[in-house]
C-alpha cells in the first residue's frame, strides 16, 4: 500500500517493512523490479509530483489557457531550448496577440520578430496555420489532434500537446524529456528502447486529475534527469547534422540579409555572402518554392 501527503512523502508497507521518503535511486530500483503495477504507478506519480512541487519551472506559456498563445509556444519549442524561447515568446505574442493579427501581418514582420530562434520554416508554417484557422475555423483553433495535424507545421507531437494544454484533452505523447523520465524509471537497465515501448506507460501513468501540470512535471523531471544522469540518458540523444556550413545556415544568412534590405539582386547577394553563384541560385529557388521570397525581374525580396 502506498500513501502520499500533499508534498509527495510516501509510506510503503511491504510485509513488515516501512520505508519513509524514498530517494530517487531507491524509487527507480523499486519500479524497475515491479514494472507497471498499480502500486508502482502510484509511486511513480508521487515521485514526479514531489519533485515538481519543490522544483517545478515557471514559463509564461504555462500561465495561460489561450489556445493561440499555447500554439505559438509549441511552435517555438520545437527543437529549441526553453531558455531561448522565453523572451521571444513574450515579444511575439505582444506583437501578434491573436490569429487574426498574425494572419494579416507581413511575413517580413513575422520573421523579424522570430530572428534568434532559428528554423525559419516554423515561423512561415505558423503564419500559414494562422491564416487557415482564420479562414476555415473563424479564428477558433480546432481541439482535435487529427484536425490539428492537417495544419501546416503541426505533427503528431505538437497536435497532441496543443490538445492537452489548450483543451485539456487526455492525449498521450512523447518528447525528449518524457522519454528520459520513462527510460530512467522503467528501462534503465534495458537495451534499445523505442517510443512504442514507452507510450503504453505514458498512458497508464497519466494523471487525469491535473493533466497540464502532470505533463509539465514530466518535462521538468526529465530536464533534471538529463542534467544529473547524463550517462543514463546518452542513448536518448538524437544526432543532428552540423549547422555551420550547412544549407540551413546559408538559408538563414540569406533571410537575415533580406530582412535588412527592401530588395537586392542575386549578384549583390552572392558578393555580400561570399557564396558561389550556383549555390545562391539553388538556395533562392528553394526559398522561393517554400514561400519565403519572391523574385521580380532582377530583384529579390521577402514575400
Amino acid at each position: 500500500m502506498i500513501k502520499y501527503s500533499d508534498k509527495g512523502y510516501c509510506t510503503i508497507i511491504r510485509g513488515q517493512i516501512t520505508v519513509g521518503r524514498l530517494k530517487m535511486e531507491d524509487t527507480h530500483i523499486l519500479i524497475q523490479n515491479s514494472q507497471a503495477t498499480p502500486e508502482t504507478v502510484s509511486l511513480f506519480q508521487g515521485s514526479i509530483w514531489s519533485y515538481y512541487n519543490e522544483s517545478g519551472r515557471r514559463f509564461p506559456w504555462r500561465e495561460t489557457s489561450d489556445p493561440y498563445h499555447i500554439l505559438v509556444s509549441e511552435f517555438m519549442l520545437q527543437q529549441t531550448q526553453t531558455s531561448r524561447v522565453v523572451s521571444k515568446y513574450t515579444d511575439f505574442v505582444s506583437r501578434f496577440p491573436d490569429f487574426f493579427t498574425l494572419a494579416e501581418s507581413s511575413l517580413r514582420d513575422v520573421l523579424q520578430v522570430w530572428q534568434g530562434l532559428g528554423y525559419n520554416r516554423r515561423a512561415l508554417a505558423m503564419q500559414q496555420t494562422a491564416r487557415r484557422v482564420v479562414t476555415e475555423f473563424s479564428g477558433h483553433l480546432p481541439s482535435e489532434p487529427a484536425v490539428l495535424q492537417k495544419l501546416p507545421g503541426i505533427g503528431p507531437y505538437t497536435a497532441s500537446a496543443i490538445a492537452a494544454f489548450a483543451f485539456n484533452k487526455p492525449t498521450v505523447f512523447i518528447e525528449t524529456n518524457i522519454r528520459a523520465v520513462f527510460t530512467y524509471f522503467f528501462f534503465k537497465e534495458s537495451g534499445h528502447i523505442t517510443d512504442n515501448d514507452i507510450l503504453p506507460l505514458v498512458a497508464i501513468t497519466l494523471d487525469l486529475t491535473n493533466l497540464k501540470e502532470w505533463y509539465y512535471a514530466l518535462f521538468d523531471y526529465g530536464a533534471m534527469i538529463k542534467r544529473q544522469y547524463k550517462p543514463v540518458t546518452r542513448t536518448l540523444q538524437r544526432t543532428q547534422s552540423p549547422f555551420r556550413g550547412s544549407n540551413r545556415e546559408k538559408r538563414g544568412r540569406i533571410i537575415r540579409f533580406l530582412l535588412t534590405h527592401e530588395s537586392i539582386t542575386e549578384q549583390e547577394l552572392t558578393h555580400t555572402l561570399s557564396l558561389k553563384s550556383e549555390q545562391v541560385r539553388q538556395l533562392l529557388a528553394q526559398l522561393c518554392d517554400e514561400g519565403f521570397i519572391e523574385i521580380r525581374g532582377d530583384l529579390i525580396r521577402i514575400k
